[in-house]
């Protein structure tokens, strides 16, 4: 285990680094094929991984539970793009920060949309901060009217 990890442990683990920690589990299982609340399941508790926040176990089930709705509104407002064309990462990126905006209501929308640009900024590619903050943008101005059918 490395330093870094071990010094961790018994400390709270920040919501920027839980929605981080559910990014990799949503790429790892793009990447994989396989499905990442499985992943997750098979790594709570385990010694030899860094231990798993309660957040991020809640965003990769939310994500999980609501994927069908969360890609119908991607595919819509994603201008230009279809899913199966966006960076892997991006698209984890953005299921997150749709979950969190419609589905966390502790999670106010314009810090769920700055959470998800600031993680573009660090996982992904320099024009993936301003394509998930204009679709996220448009997302969360139509997202009252998204909870009141959701």
């Amino acid at each position: 285990m490395s330093q870094d990890a071990s010094s961790r442990r018994g400390r709270p683990i920040s919501r920027h680094a839980s929605r981080r920690r559910a990014v990799e589990f949503l790429y790892e299982g793009a990447q994989r094929s396989a499905d990442p609340v499985t992943l997750l399941t098979e790594r709570i508790g385990s010694l030899d991984v860094d231990p798993i926040s309660d957040y991020t176990i809640s965003l990769v089930e939310g994500v999980a539970a609501q994927r069908e709705h969360i890609d119908e509104l991607l595919a819509e407002h994603a201008h230009g793009w279809t899913l199966s064309r966006m960076p892997p990462v991006d698209l984890a990126i953005l299921r997150i920060g749709v979950y969190e905006m419609l589905w966390s209501a502790d999670v106010p929308d314009p810090v769920a949309i700055d959470e998800a640009v600031g993680l573009a900024k660090e996982l992904s590619t320099d024009d993936s901060p301003r394509f998930v903050n204009g679709v996220l943008g448009r997302i969360g101005n139509i997202a009252d009217r998204l909870r009141a059918v959701l």
